[in-house]
């Protein structure tokens, strides 16, 4: 047998030949490392200017509700005066309704950014579903009234308890009342009815109004998404307030969900809500 001599050991080579494909790996990949840089900054800007969207959004809500509770506040002392013109009367209510208006608005602005930033909790107590459901009929009732709406309301004879946050579900019911306000014509029809479905309250909103075309059905509840379509009014909302009543239901362990048999053919909003005395996946935020 022959031996082998250190000279003729192969190591080396196989040394050599790894080290040479490393350069020429390192020298393939570095004109790419250079140019991902400016990607990553780029990325980094866009994070940033997304964080600053939110703070303003957040601080704009703020300087606009200071004014409009005055405002509003001013408007009940007008209305508690004895001598007054129907003209009087009808502005005063007028400019009622669109304060309040604006206050839901500015209150949903100010909600999606605490939810986005972690800063909403949920106010939880023994409740009874109805309840919430029914206040937010009162709320919209006089501007469904205005639009020559016919509102129906279909609720059980017994409570339904929940353990959640009162506020938070009326504003959600609130929301999709307006909703359904906003895009059903004079004259058409809101149905609001509840039952009990496997330990859930399922609470459906039907309405007669443009509908929902598919495409844009699973992009509803995101937020700043607006409807699109060949109706001017399509474009009436500020993609604001489907995207909260979305998360303000997940915070109480629930789902909502959007259908419509497409434009011009109404749509029905369902939420789900569990009546377990403590709802699975407490995830109200601290």
């Amino acid at each position: 047998m022959r031996e082998v001599t250190p000279a003729k050991r192969r190591a080396p080579v196989l040394t050599v030949v790894a080290l040479t494909g490393l350069d020429r790996t390192v020298e393939d990949i570095a004109p790419h490392s250079c140019a991902l840089r400016p990607a990553q900054s780029w990325v980094e800007e866009l994070v940033d200017a997304d964080r600053r969207k939110d703070e303003f959004l957040a601080m704009l809500g703020h300087e606009l509700r200071n004014p409009l509770a005055t405002i509003r506040n001013s408007i009940g002392l007008l209305q508690s005066e004895q001598a007054q013109t129907s003209a009087q009367r009808r502005a005063q209510d007028l400019i009622d309704r669109q304060v309040r208006r604006m206050l839901r608005l500015v209150d949903d602005l100010l909600d999606v950014s605490r939810i986005r930033h972690g800063h909403l909790s949920l106010r939880r107590a023994r409740m009874d579903l109805r309840a919430a459901v029914s206040n937010a009929v009162e709320t919209l009732a006089s501007e469904a009234n205005q639009r020559r709406q016919q509102l129906s309301v279909v609720l059980p004879e017994e409570p339904v308890w929940l353990r959640a946050d009162p506020e938070r579900l009326e504003q959600v019911f609130v929301n999709l009342l307006a909703n359904a306000s906003r895009y059903t014509d004079a004259g058409g029809e809101i149905v609001i009815s509840m039952d009990l479905q496997d330990g859930h309250a399922v609470v459906r909103m039907r309405d007669s109004g443009i509908g929902i075309a598919a495409h844009a059905l699973p992009h509803l509840f995101e937020l700043y998404r607006q409807a699109d379509g060949a109706d001017p009014r399509s474009r009436a909302g500020l993609g604001i307030g489907l995207a909260l009543v979305s998360q303000l239901v997940q915070l109480h362990g629930g789902s909502v969900s959007a259908a419509s048999a497409g434009l011009g053919q109404g749509s029905e909003f369902t939420v789900r809500l569990p009546r377990e005395a403590v709802a699975a996946g407490d995830r109200s935020l601290s």
